[in-house]
């Protein structure tokens, strides 16, 4: 069973791993266990106690509670903190029932209430048994008649076995530079990662992944695990002077109120977690086919080759311009074309136009039918770029609603590419969004949305919020979910992806909405390889999107270009009326490969054979889930003579088979290709791609 109980406590099972915790002698809820699955319940520890006293640290110090509120003489940091009408802010909670409810995802509930105050807090653990993952959230309710102010509310607070060497890895990075992995020891004292502006942020991401100094990306245990959230969050790593350890997750708590009324109930954010014995691979693996079989909206969908007319045509799009491009993309094998900013009223440039969802006269004075039905009759789908969170003064929408864009009153209003955020915390804001979206595409056959957002938050106010303002960090993403939900289901065909100029917006809660991800505005295929590889750290290769545009031409071959966008979901950005007739036939040849692989790619295991931002001679293989097939991509940027390179080892292979791969002589068994491995020779700023095929 994947819920498991007696004496001691409860025990969460999946297929490898285990998770335990119970309630101690002091009647506190407390973590026992987190790692390999055990043979017996009676393996598992016992809930821990102290009973030693000292004036300067009290046992609620030192015990590891599976959610510690602020109260008491607790000096670790808290996942609860919260004022009374009363004006007082410590609190103590004491268990009081568990619920188990069975299902596909079973879940274990945790009811704990205040010993005095009419507060319930209930943790909820759900069991994603396949994947070796658990899910945790918390919920509070106000059951007395004033209201209670939250402070700080986490998912969950994640403990690690005792341990004096961690390192934690995380990503770190910024616009036009994300993903970067940054490994570092933890001390003690707190490591905070966090985002403030409104979005998940290009400079951190709510994933960590933690180990001993010692794991590798295919041995070595690691504890790793992030948060569902699409706003403001916070990652608070601590290491104690009692040697624990642990990760706290959750709504950011900087600048952060939420006024419970007198009956009212909130929920957090979902945080998953997950421990692997096989290193930093078995976790992404875990992480990749979890979010394609159960987060994705259209789960199992094969993304088609798209043309994304920006770099070609940037504002200066109409009717014409864009038919010539769809002729070309569609003879190079091209199944979808998107057009980009530009098409809506008054957008002529970034100054104007935002908030008018509707073709702009001039550009389009038939409106957007006559364009889609001649890109259907090419052969290729139609798509279209939004950005439905901001607003420019220069628009309609502003001049009507000034009102509607996030400002506190007496302070002037920053613009950042000349644009406002709309509050979508606000439900005209959300309904006048909805229609205008939904009237575009009931209207239009449109099968793809690129959903964008260019700038973070300034002067977070809210005049007459109906709540405290601060609440608005919560609401606005909770009025983002609805939006895009609502016209999720009255569109349930459309594939949408999120995008946040890049990566800025890459999380699990945005993945149940969009399929997809627009990972970094840089398209140089050198520079993709390191983001691209800190990316597949979290998200599966089908959620990414790759463009081959001409950035970088002047030193990487088309080739190289293609290998590197082949790694994900396939795009081309480029402008095609610049491209020599050969140019144009490589692409079809590379888009037609493409084709054959991509359900590898897009539906298989990846294994990341060598780093590029590690080496620069960099490989990254994919197999499929029968292993009768697989791809490996490698790659060399620079590297001054002599370039000695060792032989790639592949990963995940059938060691009892016989494999070939392509351009190389011999079948040999898996097993002989993952432990003797193979040469490549790749000239500086060269690449190949290696078909693999089980014999």
């Amino acid at each position: 069973m994947p819920i498991e109980v007696n004496e001691q406590g409860w025990v969460l099972t999946t297929h490898r791993t285990a998770y335990a915790f119970g309630i101690n002698q002091a009647g506190l809820l407390t973590h026992r266990y987190w790692g390999v699955r055990l043979p017996r319940l009676d393996d598992y520890p016992v809930a821990p106690s102290y009973a030693e006293k000292v004036s300067f640290y009290e046992p609620l110090t030192l015990t590891p509670e599976e959610y510690p509120p602020y109260g008491g003489a607790r000096f670790v940091d808290p996942c609860l903190k919260v004022s009374f009408a009363d004006g007082v802010r410590d609190v103590v909670l004491r268990f009081e029932s568990f619920d188990v409810r069975e299902g596909d995802v079973p879940e274990l509930l945790i009811h704990l209430r205040d010993t005095f105050y009419p507060f319930r807090v209930t943790l909820h653990y759900r069991v994603h048994a396949a994947y070796d993952l658990v899910e945790r959230l918390v919920t509070v309710q106000n059951d007395g008649d004033t209201p209670i102010t939250l402070e700080r509310i986490w998912s969950a607070q994640w403990h690690l076995p005792a341990h004096e060497n961690y390192r934690l890895m995380h990503v770190t990075g910024r616009w036009y530079d994300e993903m970067y992995l940054r490994r570092e020891p933890l001390v003690q004292g707190i490591k905070v990662l966090e985002s403030r502006r409104l979005t998940t942020s290009h400079h951190h991401n709510p994933w960590f992944a933690v180990d001993d100094g010692s794991a590798r990306e295919s041995s070595g245990a690691v504890y790793f695990g992030l948060l569902a959230w699409s706003g403001n969050w916070k990652l608070s790593a601590e290491m104690t002077d009692f040697g624990s350890t642990r990760v706290n997750i959750g709504l950011n708590d900087w600048d952060f109120a939420w006024r419970l009324a007198p009956g009212d109930t909130f929920a957090t954010p979902s945080s998953f977690a997950g421990y692997s014995d096989g290193g930093f691979g078995r976790a992404s693996r875990s992480l990749h086919d979890f979010i394609r079989d159960t987060i994705l909206p259209h789960r199992p969908v094969v993304h088609k080759v798209l043309y994304n007319s920006w770099e070609a045509t940037e504002f200066a799009v109409d009717e014409r311009s864009q038919i010539e491009l769809a002729r070309h993309a569609a003879k190079m094998g091209i199944e979808l074309f998107v057009l980009d900013d530009g098409w809506f009223h008054g957008r002529n440039d970034d100054t104007a136009g935002l908030g008018d969802w509707w073709p702009d006269e001039r550009k389009f004075p038939h409106g957007l039918g006559t364009l889609i039905a001649q890109v259907n009759a090419l052969g290729m789908d139609f798509g279209l770029w939004v950005e439905p969170e901001m607003v420019n003064p220069n628009s309609d929408l502003y001049r009507t609603h000034p009102d509607w864009g996030i400002h506190f009153p007496t302070r002037a209003r920053t613009t950042a590419r000349n644009q406002l955020i709309l509050n979508f915390g606000r439900t005209d804001v959300q309904e006048y969004i909805i229609a205008q979206l939904n009237r575009l595409l009931s209207e239009n056959r449109i099968a793809f949305i690129k959903w964008d957002m260019n700038r973070n938050v300034s002067e977070p106010g809210w005049p007459d919020a109906p709540g405290d303002p601060r609440e608005l960090w919560v609401r606005h993403v909770e009025g983002l979910y609805h939006v895009w939900s609502t016209l999720r289901e009255r569109h349930p065909d459309v594939i949408w992806q999120s995008c946040s100029g890049g990566g800025g917006r890459a999380d699990l809660a945005i993945l149940r909405l969009a399929d997809q991800v627009w990972v970094s505005d840089n398209t140089d295929a050198a520079a993709r390889l390191a983001i691209q590889e800190g990316y597949s750290h979290i998200f599966p290769a089908n959620t990414m999107e790759a463009w081959v545009t001409d950035v970088g031409r002047e030193r990487l071959s088309l080739a190289f270009r293609f290998h590197v966008s082949m790694c994900g979901s396939l795009g081309v950005g480029g402008h095609l009326l610049h491209w020599t007739p050969e140019q144009r036939t490589e692409a079809a040849h590379w888009i037609a490969l493409y084709k054959e692989i991509r359900h590898i790619i897009q539906f298989g295991d990846q294994y990341r054979l060598r780093s590029p931002q590690e080496h620069p001679f960099s490989a990254v293989q994919y197999v499929s889930k029968d292993r009768s097939e697989g791809v490996l991509f490698a790659f060399r940027t620079h590297m001054p003579p002599p370039a000695p390179v060792g032989p790639l080892y592949l990963r995940g292979l059938d060691p009892e088979a016989q494999y070939e791969i392509e351009g190389l002589d011999g079948i040999r068994s898996g097993l002989a290709w993952m432990h003797v491995g193979l040469q490549l020779v790749l000239k500086d700023f060269d690449s190949t791609v290696r078909r693999i095929w089980r014999r």
